[in-house]
């Protein structure tokens, strides 16, 4: 029988590269702190030998698992696929690996990958919104978690969070919509219960009405799920209403895809007899018909800064820090003024 051929070693890399040990971890771990030319030399022979370096040695030595947990509401909606992209990319660079999960909205489901996450040896978590129950916070300090909210900022919670106001990029919107000449104002939002970003961008609109002189206790509201067909639904509903609103504010650009497709099959013209608005601007509001008048929300730079800065908490450079990402409206043509204004 053959001799087992042994796995090469960080030495026999370091060999054939003609360079230290130290060397060649440094370009594994921080290759930004090393000239290209010898980090491509090395890089070169770990490919050549095969080498995978040893994560269970780096994890016993560092104390840490080079883990981050990310647990996010649900995988059928494009904005977190933005932001996690951006959000895994800039771990990548720091050596990290992302674990995600999604909890489907149910809080049950989030705790419980919670503490699957920290059993598995997360260094950290990515929590999405902050409204949970505070016994989850309080696990999470325990065991010396770092977690860190995105999605969402508030000044009045003392809680690390890399997101935007969902109530003043909501409220800005609303105003433009009531500078517009609307007054039979109609919304149709997530499912505002455990979701402080469809909670606050209802309390926007609100605001935004009172703001302008009218009663917040006029706004028609419908909550459900974030589907196309909800929302097309949801506006079956609010056409049937009389008097009929004359503008629909959506919670995402998803609701308001659907929206503009069931007035388009109602015989409803956008935004001439009804005008419709989203929220966040992914790519379905510029190609659908008429495009959508929204909320920019820059997902990519929000998972960039997060990934910053609970990196910075793992490895013990801050205790946490909040940072808001400024949105801005975009205003495309589904909206208008009210008909009788037109």
């Amino acid at each position: 029988m053959g001799k087992t051929r042994s796995a090469p070693t960080l030495n026999d890399v370091a060999k054939a590269a003609g360079v230290s040990t130290a060397t060649v971890s440094r370009c594994l771990n921080s290759p930004e702190r090393v000239v290209e030319s010898t980090r491509k030399r090395v890089m070169q022979a770990v490919e050549s030998l095969g080498y995978t370096p040893n994560f269970a040695a780096r994890v016993m030595a560092a104390n840490r698992s080079f883990t981050i947990g990310a647990i996010i509401p649900t995988m059928d909606n494009a904005i977190f696929a933005r932001g996690l992209q951006e959000f895994q990319d800039q771990l990548r660079e720091s050596g990290y690996t992302l674990l995600v999960s999604s909890s489907a909205y149910d809080p049950e489901v989030e705790r419980e990958q919670i503490r699957t996450l920290v059993a598995r040896g997360a260094d950290g978590l990515l929590l999405i919104g902050f409204a949970r129950d505070a016994e989850i916070y309080k696990y999470l300090e325990q065991h010396q978690i770092p977690s860190l909210v995105a999605w969402s900022y508030d000044p009045r919670v003392q809680r690390p969070s890399v997101g935007f106001s969902n109530t003043a990029a909501m409220g800005e919107l609303a105003r433009k919509v009531i500078l517009a000449g609307h007054r039979q104002i109609a919304m149709i939002s997530g499912k505002t219960k455990g979701n402080d970003r469809a909670q606050s961008r209802v309390e926007g609109v609100r605001h935004a009405m009172t703001e302008n002189s009218l009663d917040p206790d006029t706004l028609t509201l419908i909550e459900t799920t974030y589907e196309i067909e909800k929302g097309a639904e949801a506006l079956r509903k609010l056409m049937n209403l009389s008097p009929r609103p004359t503008v629909v504010i959506c919670g995402n650009d998803v609701l308001a895809a659907g929206a503009l497709r069931e007035a388009r099959n109602l015989g409803i013209q956008v935004p001439e007899q009804l005008s419709i608005t989203g929220f966040d601007d992914i790519e379905l509001a510029e190609i659908v018909s008429p495009s959508l008048t929204t909320v920019h929300v820059p997902h990519r730079e929000m998972g960039r800064k997060a990934a910053q800065e609970l990196v910075e908490m793992v490895e013990g450079r801050s205790e946490g820090r909040s940072v808001c990402i400024d949105t801005r409206m975009v205003v495309r043509h589904s909206l208008a003024g009210p008909p009788d204004l037109l």
